[in-house]
Protein backbone atom coordinates (compact mmCIF):
# COMPACT_ATOMS: atom_id res chain seq x y z
CA UNK A 1 0.00 0.00 0.00
CA UNK A 2 2.67 2.57 0.88
CA UNK A 3 4.07 2.06 -2.90
CA UNK A 4 0.63 2.89 -4.23
CA UNK A 5 0.03 6.29 -1.63
CA UNK A 6 3.81 7.21 -2.64
CA UNK A 7 2.78 7.23 -6.06
CA UNK A 8 -0.37 9.08 -5.51
CA UNK A 9 1.61 11.67 -3.53
CA UNK A 10 4.65 12.22 -5.96
CA UNK A 11 1.56 12.85 -9.05
CA UNK A 12 -0.25 14.59 -6.94
CA UNK A 13 2.33 16.87 -5.23
CA UNK A 14 5.53 16.72 -7.09
CA UNK A 15 7.45 15.69 -4.22
CA UNK A 16 10.65 13.23 -3.98
CA UNK A 17 9.73 9.78 -3.61
CA UNK A 18 12.67 9.62 -1.57
CA UNK A 19 11.33 12.01 0.89
CA UNK A 20 7.95 9.49 1.59
CA UNK A 21 8.40 7.74 4.61
CA UNK A 22 5.71 6.74 6.86
CA UNK A 23 7.24 8.69 9.29
CA UNK A 24 7.28 11.56 7.09
CA UNK A 25 5.23 14.96 8.37
CA UNK A 26 2.96 15.80 5.49
CA UNK A 27 3.39 19.40 6.59
CA UNK A 28 6.58 19.88 7.29
CA UNK A 29 8.69 16.87 5.79
CA UNK A 30 6.77 17.05 2.33
CA UNK A 31 5.54 20.57 2.25
CA UNK A 32 1.95 20.11 1.68
CA UNK A 33 0.02 23.18 2.12
CA UNK A 34 -4.09 23.24 2.66
CA UNK A 35 -5.02 23.31 -1.03
CA UNK A 36 -2.11 20.24 -1.75
CA UNK A 37 -3.27 18.45 1.00
CA UNK A 38 -7.17 18.74 -0.92
CA UNK A 39 -5.30 17.93 -4.01
CA UNK A 40 -3.85 14.99 -2.79
CA UNK A 41 -7.37 13.71 -0.89
CA UNK A 42 -9.30 13.85 -4.15
CA UNK A 43 -6.25 11.93 -5.49
CA UNK A 44 -6.02 9.38 -3.00
CA UNK A 45 -10.40 9.02 -3.18
CA UNK A 46 -9.71 7.91 -6.83
CA UNK A 47 -7.18 5.92 -6.43
CA UNK A 48 -8.15 3.88 -3.79
CA UNK A 49 -11.89 3.97 -4.83
CA UNK A 50 -13.05 5.67 -0.96
CA UNK A 51 -14.42 9.50 0.24
CA UNK A 52 -12.26 11.07 2.79
CA UNK A 53 -13.99 13.33 4.87
CA UNK A 54 -12.78 17.08 5.76
CA UNK A 55 -12.53 16.45 9.86
CA UNK A 56 -10.60 13.34 8.78
CA UNK A 57 -8.05 15.40 5.71
CA UNK A 58 -7.63 17.23 8.68
CA UNK A 59 -6.80 14.80 11.42
CA UNK A 60 -3.76 13.33 8.79
CA UNK A 61 -0.50 14.37 9.89
CA UNK A 62 2.19 11.74 8.49
CA UNK A 63 2.17 9.64 5.75
CA UNK A 64 1.62 6.47 8.26
CA UNK A 65 -1.95 8.26 9.41
CA UNK A 66 -2.96 8.06 5.31
CA UNK A 67 -2.03 4.36 5.59
CA UNK A 68 -4.28 3.74 8.92
CA UNK A 69 -7.11 5.70 6.96
CA UNK A 70 -7.11 3.99 3.89
CA UNK A 71 -6.55 0.59 5.66
CA UNK A 72 -9.42 1.19 8.01
CA UNK A 73 -11.76 2.30 5.00
CA UNK A 74 -10.87 -0.19 2.88
CA UNK A 75 -11.71 -3.26 5.43
CA UNK A 76 -14.95 -1.08 6.74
Amino acid sequence: MLDKIKAVIVEAVNVDEALITPEASLKEDLGLDSLAAIELSMELETAFDVTIEDEELEALVTVQDIMDLLEKKQAA
